[in-house]
């Protein structure tokens, strides 16, 4: 799987950094990191990319502050995401803070969102 070069990578996260661990989750797709960064337990994207979740701490939105090399990254091996969406450091990575983060009330998934995909990850679960 191959990733843009010239696209900017993202990070999100909790706490306030200034390098990631190997192992970390970055993205090329700056709104799934901004909403990463409230650690939500689900996220959904519909059809038309539109992306709820249920994370509800503030956070932090970082850039990646040094050129990523096809070797630095892998995919994701579990990930939900479309593929390209979600990949793992190999490596420590420093950077760069953007702005902090407050989750949006009209991406918060309601109860009965919840509710409807956890009985869908359940179904998956038991193919």
């Amino acid at each position: 799987m191959d990733f843009d070069p010239s696209q900017t990578w993202y990070h999100g996260a909790s706490l306030e950094l200034t390098t990631i661990l190997k192992g970390s989750t970055i993205t090329q797709k700056r709104e799934l990191a901004r909403i990463f960064s409230h650690k939500p337990t689900l996220v959904s994207v519909s059809d038309d990319e539109r992306v709820k979740h249920n994370g509800t701490i503030p956070g932090y939105l970082y850039a990646i502050a040094e050129k990523i090399e096809p070797g630095d990254v892998t995919p994701h091996p579990c990930t939900t995401m479309s593929p390209g969406d979600e990949w793992l450091t190999t490596r420590e990575v420093r950077v760069r803070l953007l702005c902090p983060t407050e989750p949006v009330p009209e991406e918060q998934l309601t109860d009965t969102e919840l509710a409807q995909l956890q009985e869908l990850l359940m179904a998956r679960s038991e193919e």
